[in-house]
């Protein structure tokens, strides 16, 4: 399937979940600049939030992070997702965690990078999302 700028090729239900998902990923790559725009509900939340994620991962210290949201309440929900997750994280195996990193990543993680995955709740107050 050819995904483009305006749609999938296959305007299919499942077609535009996959090119959804495909834009979603492009957009949470921390090594590329995004600004993201959507009406409510498409998705901009889970975007950032992986988008932090993917940073915290990357090893970028926190205070470097700046993500700018309309509502404080979408900023707490952020905040609120990241710590869920990160939370999560620290109570999965190594399997679970290595398939929860891939999908977010598209490659299989480093045993350094599960290894930071899990510190990563440890320091909460460095991670505190604003």
């Amino acid at each position: 399937m050819r995904h483009d700028d305006f749609g999938p090729a296959e305007p299919s239900p499942q077609g535009w979940l996959d090119w959804t998902s495909a834009k979603q990923s492009l957009a949470s790559d921390p090594s590329r600049s995004a600004w993201v725009s959507a009406n409510a509900g498409s998705g901009k939340t889970h975007v950032l939030t992986q988008r932090v994620i993917r940073l915290l991962l990357a090893g970028c210290r926190p205070s470097a992070i700046l993500c700018l949201t309309y509502t404080k309440a979408a900023a707490s929900e952020m905040s609120n997702r990241v710590f869920e997750r990160l939370a999560e994280w620290v109570t999965l195996d190594d399997a679970a965690l290595e398939a929860r990193i891939r999908e977010i990543e598209g490659e299989p993680p480093s045993l350094f990078k599960l290894q930071e995955a899990r510190r990563l709740f440890a320091e909460p107050s460095k991670h505190r999302v604003a």
